[in-house]
Order: structure tokens, then sequence, then C-alpha cells
């Protein structure tokens, strides 16, 4: 592929912040989804990974849309994504990587991707990494001035306070707000932009803890909210505890520890898995040759946690252990804890 750029190229990558920076900013959703390098020489698309993936042949889709862009020589960075009913539907994007064509056709129809277009790398021969942020954006935006879905150039503004409402509203697949100063040039595989995300926090309860792998302190805290029908479901675990904290932690659960038999995950957790499947250590029935990798504990200790992203009814990532909670009953730590304002996702992803 004869391109003014050599690949593979580490796309830009960006450093996380709590609160948005300003003084010529210009702000961005942040999409959940597959971040995706399109490379177009003349008839030939190449989609690669952040990693150096190539995913052309899993979004024929995709490859179709930008051959019909009018130009025939560029580089995009963008994301890939599927829209469900809910938002965007990563779980269903995760499905799409399938060996077999047939498949690969069918999901195409049944969960059409799209891509989000938010830099231009190179247009006609030209590098542009070394131009302002600003002005490959007005470069991208003419290149899609006609485009349609699945193809979607993504929202931007310089105005803090729609950056923020971005923020607190968005859940439905717009997990934060990247600002880009409006100067930057593309530095690939530097964390030169920022990434704003927003923590929130439950109170859950302690139901369990893994030990580590080289010695008998914990690793980490498993953790559970309660359902409707009262059941204690899993919904994450809490990690990177110093080595004292893992000390007091051990003295503080040891009393609690107790068998599995009549623990309310006797019959294991996670039953209907997570995103990339059933986790280690979760299983439909545990037997009695089964060994353990976790030690259930009385679900009586509460503790509150900080996190950012929910999928499901599950923290995408370990969250962070924040303090005990020992005036909350854990009865009452629900998964109403999780619930979050949404925008409607139409308001940024254009509908195909």
């Amino acid at each position: 592929m004869d391109l003014s750029l050599e690949r593979p190229i580490p796309p830009m990558l960006a450093r996380l912040a709590r609160e948005l920076p300003t003084g010529g900013f210009l702000y961005e959703p942040k999409w959940d989804g597959f971040r995706c390098l399109a490379f177009r020489a003349g008839g030939e698309i190449d989609l690669r990974s952040r990693h150096g993936r190539p995913l052309a042949r899993y979004f024929p889709e995709l490859v179709e849309a930008l051959l019909g862009l009018r130009r025939r020589r560029f580089v995009l960075d963008g994301e890939i994504v599927v829209a469900g009913g809910g938002g965007l539907d990563f779980a269903s994007l995760l499905a799409r990587i399938h060996p077999a064509p047939s498949r690969v056709e069918r999901l195409r129809r049944e969960t059409p991707a799209s891509y989000v277009a938010f830099d231009l790398l190179a247009l006609g021969g030209r590098d542009l990494s070394e131009r302002p942020f600003a002005e490959r954006r007005r470069l991208l935006a003419d290149l899609l001035a006609d485009a349609q879905p699945p193809l979607v150039l993504t929202p931007i503004t310089a105005e803090p306070g729609v950056a923020e409402d971005w923020l607190e509203r968005l859940g439905s697949g717009i997990d934060g707000v990247v600002a880009k100063h409006e100067s930057l040039p593309y530095r690939p595989g530097e964390r030169a932009m920022v990434k704003v995300k927003r923590e929130r926090t439950a109170e859950c309860v302690v139901a369990g803890f893994r030990w580590l792998v080289d010695r008998p302190l914990p690793a980490s805290l498993l953790l559970g909210l309660y359902d409707d029908a009262r059941e204690l479901q899993h919904v994450g675990v809490a990690s990177s505890f110093t080595e004292t904290a893992r000390h007091e932690l051990l003295e503080r659960l040891r009393p609690l520890v107790v068998p599995l038999e009549g623990h309310p995950w006797e019959q294991g957790y996670l039953l209907g898995g997570g995103t990339t499947g059933r986790l280690p250590g979760s299983a439909g029935r545990w037997t009695p040759e089964m060994e353990l990798d976790w030690a259930p504990v009385e679900p009586e200790l509460v503790c509150e946690v900080g996190y950012d992203q929910v999928d499901g009814r599950r923290f995408r990532h370990p969250a962070r252990f924040v303090r005990w909670r020992p005036d909350r009953d854990p009865r009452s730590c629900t998964f109403d804890q999780l619930e979050v304002p949404r925008g409607e996702l139409a308001e940024l992803l254009p509908s195909r």
C-alpha cells in the first residue's frame, strides 16, 4: 500500500485526568469501542487495531463505506463501535471478531458496526501528522462532508460546558471526554492527549477474596451487590493493595472466612460470564474435586469502591478500594447505585 506514512503506526494515546483542561483545548466524546487506524490507497483498505492487528475482514461494511469516499488516499484515526438498544454494545462488538466468513456476513447484518473518525494523519500522499490538530480536524470534516453512516465524524466542541455535559449525562457508550490542544501534532504512541473520566463510587458487599500466588495474603476482594430478587451477584473485584494493606485485610477477613456450603455463591458466581467470557473461578457448580481460587467470607462487610465503567451489571476494570463502610447494612447494597443519568446516543451517533 503506497501511502505517505509507513505502517504500522501506533495511535496517539491519552493520559488520564479527572477534570477538563482549559485554554486552547478542543473536546470530543470518548467512544467505547475498538481503536482503529484506517488506511486507503486507491482500491485497497487496511484497518488496524491499536496493537496492529488487521481488522478489515471482520468489518466488510466499513471497508465498503471507506471505499465510497471521494478521496482515494488517506489515513484516518477513529473508533469502531456497535450500537444496541441501550447504547453502544461492547459485547456485540467483541463478537464481531470471528474467523468464519459465514458468521462475519451474518453479524454484519445483525450487529452492523460504525466507524467514528476523529483524526486525519495523511491525505492524498501528504503527511499531516506535524500539522496542528485544529487544521487536521478541518481537513477531516471536509473529507467526510458527504459521508453517510456507517462513517461518522465525531462531534467536537471548544466549550468546556458542553464537554462537562457529556461527562455528566452520556453513559450509553460514551465513557468520558478526550481533550486535544488545538495546536497538538499527531504523536504516534505518545500519551499526548487527555482523557477525562469521572470516577464514580459504590458501596459493595465483600463476599470473598483471592490469594496472591506467591504468599498467603489477599490479592483482591470479590465484590457483590443485591439484585431485585435479593440475591447477591458478583460485580467485580477491588485490587492493587499495598503490602501493608494486604496484611490489614487478612486480619479483618480471616475471622469471616466460612465454608463454601451455605455461602451465596455456593453454586458459583458470574454464571452468565462477562464481556469476554467466564472469569477464572466462575463455574456453574462447584464440585469436591475442584480447587477454589478464592476464599468465601460471610457477606457482612461493606466497602466503598471507586469505578469508572460498568458493562451491563459488572465493573469492566478492577475497582479502587476507598474505605470500609461499617454504617451500611449489606442488604442495602443494591444495583441502583450503578445507575447514571444517560443522554440519547442519537445526539452524537447518527442512525444508520
